[in-house]
Order: structure tokens, then C-alpha cells, then sequence
């Protein structure tokens, strides 16, 4: 048996069996759904702000060149979803936010790993961020167009909750090549 494993008490370890073949062993540590929700929350809170922000100060108005012709912050409004793709299925787009937030609610109650606390409130809150956009902007409820401002050169112009939805995309990926599921546990395969 690996070191790592027996500090980690996978389920497949003789430690895990000496708990009893009736009664497994439950994955140590708290839940981890605070966590979750408090990166959710940062991640709504700033995609939320800057949006605000941006709408008050720069839509409208010519982009801001950050570094040099390389990133400008230029207001845009997207119906559709990344690279501005689907424009006329945004209903579409907000079912489908609306439909990852209620498997992330119900997923949060067998959380029992921090990064996949970490990875899911990413999620979590760049999807509310975006979700806001199309209940509460223009042209209607449901069908609004999200704020992207953040414009690299030659790529797609996004925002603060399309890059915590990445970047939460990607830790998941990460974290399932290294076999941790959200309960805990670590598995080979």
C-alpha cells in the first residue's frame, strides 16, 4: 500500500475494511460546502461589480488599451455564447446556467474535497454571474446579452465569469486525471 493512500484512507485500503464490510468509511474531514459557497460568492461578487463598472464607465465609449494593442477592456454585449456563437438560442444557454447551478446545489451535498470545492464554486459563480446577465439586461428576461469586456488580441472579448467558469473547467479536469472525486475519494483507474 502507497503512503499517500493510507493517509488518505481510499476506500480500497485494509484500513477502510477494518471499519466493517456493513459500515464503510465515511470521507474524512467536513464538508466542504462553505468553501464552495464563499468562492462562489467572490466569483459572482467581482464578475458582478466589474460589470457594473463597466457598463457605468466604459459601454459606450472608446476601449481602453491595457497593454499596448495586446489587452484593451472594450464593452461589448454577447446574446450568444463563447466567440459570440448561438446568438439566437440564448434561452437555451440560460436553461442550461440555470440547469448547472441546481447539479452543482445538489452535488454540494456529498462534497467532502477542497478543490473540488474550489473548482465547483468557480463554476458556481461564473455561471450566476453570466445567468444575472440574461434574467436582468436587455433586450428582455431570459434573454439578455452578457457583458464582455476583457479583449485580448486575436481572441474572443469575455469577462470575469467566463474565466472563472474556465478556469473551474479546467481544475475539474485536472482533479478527474488525478482520479480525486468530490466525495474524497481517490480512485485508479
Amino acid at each position: 500500500m502507497a503512503e499517500a493512500e493510507r493517509i488518505i484512507g481510499t476506500p480500497d485500503t485494509p484500513d477502510a475494511a477494518a471499519a466493517g464490510p456493513e459500515q464503510p468509511e465515511a470521507p474524512r474531514g467536513g464538508r466542504r460546502i462553505a468553501v464552495l459557497f464563499t468562492v462562489a460568492a467572490l466569483a459572482y461578487a467581482l464578475d458582478l461589480i466589474s460589470k457594473l463598472i463597466v457598463v457605468a464607465k466604459l459601454e459606450h465609449h472608446e476601449p481602453i488599451e491595457i497593454v499596448g494593442d495586446w489587452l484593451r477592456f472594450e464593452a461589448i454585449r454577447n446574446a450568444g455564447a463563447a466567440f459570440g456563437f448561438g446568438e439566437a438560442f440564448t434561452i437555451i444557454f440560460t436553461v442550461i446556467a440555470a440547469a448547472v447551478i441546481v447539479v452543482i446545489a445538489r452535488l454540494a451535498r456529498k462534497l467532502y474535497s477542497l478543490p473540488w470545492a474550489v473548482a465547483l464554486g468557480l463554476l458556481l459563480g461564473g455561471a450566476l454571474g453570466n445567468l444575472t446577465d440574461r434574467i436582468f439586461r436587455s433586450p428582455g428576461v431570459f434573454e439578455g446579452a452578457v457583458v464582455d469586456f476583457i479583449a485580448p488580441k486575436h481572441f474572443a472579448v469575455f469577462n470575469l465569469a467566463d474565466s472563472a467558469i474556465v478556469c473551474g473547467g479546467i481544475l475539474i479536469v485536472l482533479l478527474s486525471f488525478r482520479g480525486l472525486d468530490p466525495d474524497g475519494t481517490v480512485h485508479k483507474d
